[in-house]
């Protein structure tokens, strides 16, 4: 079990890392021996307005484990992770190549991006959100399968937590009004202690996978692959005969259109 000491002598970049899921990111990292650079610009939700003083604040909390780097962050969803990681992972391969951590070691590097699930199941109004959360789970595999060779890991993380986002839902009927109040009692530490599981030496072999975490829940999320298939005669599909294979054949494996509320509208385990 990872604790006090587990990532002494390593650095980590919490982007979003001064306030809610982040700080707590952020908190326990620096606690278990990680050096904090907390990258945030203190930029509302929809990223129009930035308050360096934040980070600053942040960063001056208990401990001093953590140092401000706000200009680092891009405003975007998307941009904000992948400048990071662009200039993180040369680094991260020389020292694969210089044998830290061993030769037979597990291999050291770990990239955490926070994702959402509307990314890939969807809500009302969050085309730009989802858009952006979408691409940093494409950027979450692409990045595992460039960095595997080095041994470091890429994962995904979709948090179930209070948080600015989560107040600022706008329920479009009551049964995303329940799941709303539902939602506020989460809190962000579990989310955090995921993360840490995730930077930890267990968590070497683990890489190119999408976990949510919501309270004492845990859940890794199924990729999207082939589910079924419809195969034309020697001649091809024609007009009548492409309907009935998609209505018989791939129908039964559509996937609902609902939203990511309805989906996990179920009591969380606190």
């Amino acid at each position: 079990m990872a604790g006090a000491g587990a990532l002494a002598g390593r650095a980590a970049i919490v982007t979003g890392g001064a306030r809610g899921i982040g700080a707590a990111v952020s908190a326990l990292l620096a606690a278990r021996g990680a050096s904090v650079a907390v990258a945030d610009n203190g930029a509302s939700i929809d990223g129009r307005v930035q308050d360096p003083s934040v980070a600053r604040d942040f960063a001056a909390g208990p401990g001093g484990s953590a140092a401000a780097d706000w200009n680092a962050v891009i405003r975007n969803n998307l941009a904000g992770a992948y400048y990071p990681t662009a200039a993180a992972t040369p680094a991260m391969r020389a020292q694969a190549k210089a044998g830290r951590g061993g030769a037979d070691g597990p291999g050291w590097g770990r990239i955490v991006n926070v994702v959402s699930t509307a990314a890939w199941i969807g809500n009302y109004g969050q085309a730009s959100y989802a858009a952006a959360k979408g691409g940093l789970a494409a950027l979450t595999r692409v990045t595992a399968l460039d960095m595997a060779r080095a041994g470091v890991t890429c994962n995904a993380v979709a948090p179930f937590a209070r948080s600015r986002v989560t107040e600022a839902i706008a329920p479009a009927n009551d049964r995303q009004a329940r799941y709303k109040d539902k939602a506020l009692t989460v809190p962000a530490d579990p989310v955090a202690r995921f993360v840490g599981y995730l930077c930890a030496p267990a968590a070497h072999s683990v890489t190119g996978q999408f976990f949510g975490v919501r309270g004492r829940e845990v859940f890794v999320f199924g990729q999207p692959r082939p589910a079924a298939r419809a195969v034309a005669g020697p001649e091809g599909w024609d007009d009548d005969a492409l309907a009935p294979a998609v209505d018989s054949g791939l129908r039964p494996h559509f996937a609902p259109l609902e939203t990511d509320l309805e989906v996990f509208d179920t009591d969380p385990v606190l």
